[in-house]
């Protein structure tokens, strides 16, 4: 057996049901995350798993969502604890009731959950950089606190709102406070331990680099569906939030210079997910007359999304660039080159560093360029099988979730050791 092929086989055994010597034996974990429910959300749920499998008991205070409405259940050992929130909430006085209601189902489920069972550690899932006021108390009877740093709040606040002033003020103060508060921090890529250590005041030997690798003992090519290409010869696929910064506009606008003046009626184009801009997505491509070249799935069970990046040419991720997505890493990415798919994104300093060869690069927020290079791609068959192949090798070897564990270890070991 070759090495390549024996790493491949290991990656794809995923998460170990017992992790040697079980550094977290008797240890009770809190994770508490708010924008989504578990186990939807994939990263938190990894290492959800991966704490248990090193011993922990772990429990999860998350929001109920669609699908996930029981208020508690256990799944594979872990106990799961969800509130309610208000509905999705669109400009600044939504968010601060749902990030109210949120602290507050967060620290009456927090006490519930320390009076059965003490807990030892608190890990705080952002967005928002409010958590640590939920873990603050607990502090002071000696519970550790980790951030899990997953977006950059004050960034995403510009991009979602195209501006800073008051709102903006408080999200680089809570960030700040955020930081302070915890014991150790993890960062999803290098750009946010930059981040935590420069603006957050963390000392470097305390940001732990946990990057959000597939788990591709669960993330597995099914056979292709024939009937998400709609009668058309190609397929392209996005697997994502639909939100306003996600960019899902500049793909429409892509999708019409494909079919409008590159007369380009073969390839159809399959979103996966929901968001708070699904129904003005929706509305805009049916305006534009793009409607039947444009398939809007809304949030799909695992089924249908592994059927979508299955039967695909090729992935593509519109997220424009700016502060936020230049410094972030998106899932969606990770997910086509764990399947091996090729794909097409704007040119933003950590999707690059992801996907590499895997990709290839559109001009910054150019529809028309990203047009050019997803026809270019789909009409050279051996560029994508040459590029997937590369991505897939890349996950296998440096970034699906077995890489992730040594580190994330490290960080609850070096938090319980202070």
């Amino acid at each position: 057996m070759n090495a390549a092929l024996a790493a491949s086989i290991s990656a794809e055994e995923g998460i170990p049901a017992v992790i040697e010597g079980e550094p977290l034996k008797g240890r009770h974990v809190l994770i508490v995350v708010e924008n989504l429910p578990l186990p939807f959300d994939r990263r938190v749920w990894q290492e959800a798993r991966t704490l248990k499998a090193a011993g922990a008991h772990v429990s999860i205070i998350c929001p109920t969502g669609k699908g996930y409405e029981t208020r508690f259940e256990v799944i594979e050992g872990i106990e799961i604890h969800r509130h309610p929130l208000p509905l999705e909430a669109k400009g600044a006085i939504g968010f601060l009731a749902e990030y109210g209601a949120a602290l507050f189902w967060e620290t009456v489920l927090a006490w519930k959950i320390h009076m059965k069972r003490r807990i030892d550690v608190i890990q705080g899932c952002n967005p928002p950089d409010l958590i640590f006021l939920v873990a603050l108390p607990f502090k002071l009877l000696g519970v550790r606190y980790i951030f899990d740093h997953h977006d950059i709040n004050p960034e995403l606040y510009e991009a979602k709102f195209n501006k800073r002033g008051f709102f903006w003020q408080l999200m680089v103060l809570f960030e700040k406070l955020t930081f302070k508060a915890a014991d150790v921090s993890i960062a999803t890529n290098h750009s946010y331990r930059k981040i935590a250590i420069e603006r957050g005041g963390m000392a470097p030997d305390r940001v732990h680099v946990v990057r959000s690798g597939p788990d591709l003992s669960k993330l597995k090519r099914v056979d292709p569906v024939p009937h998400w290409k709609n009668g058309r010869a190609h397929m392209v696929g996005y697997v994502g939030v639909m939100g306003e910064q996600e960019g899902i506009d500049l793909l429409i606008d892509a999708v019409e210079h494909l079919v409008r003046i590159m007369k380009r009626e073969d390839i159809q184009f399959v979103l996966v997910g929901g968001g708070p801009a699904l129904s003005e997505l929706k509305s805009l491509a049916q305006t534009r007359g793009l409607g039947d070249y444009i398939t809007f799935t809304g949030r799909a069970p695992d089924q249908e999304l592994f059927e979508v990046l299955s039967t695909m040419d090729l992935g593509v991720n519109p997220d424009r660039v700016n502060a936020m997505n230049d410094k972030s890493t998106m899932n969606k990415i990770m997910e086509y080159m764990s399947l091996g798919k090729a794909m097409v994104q704007f040119d933003v300093t950590e999707g690059r560093f992801s996907a590499r060869d895997a990709s290839l690069y559109a001009a910054a927020n150019d529809p028309v360029d990203m047009a050019e290079k997803i026809a270019a791609l789909v009409d050279d068959p051996a560029a994508r099988e040459t590029m997937g192949a590369y991505g897939r090798e890349r996950v296998v070897s440096e970034l699906n979730w077995q890489h992730q564990i040594t580190p994330l270890l490290a960080a609850y070991t070096q938090a319980l050791a202070k």
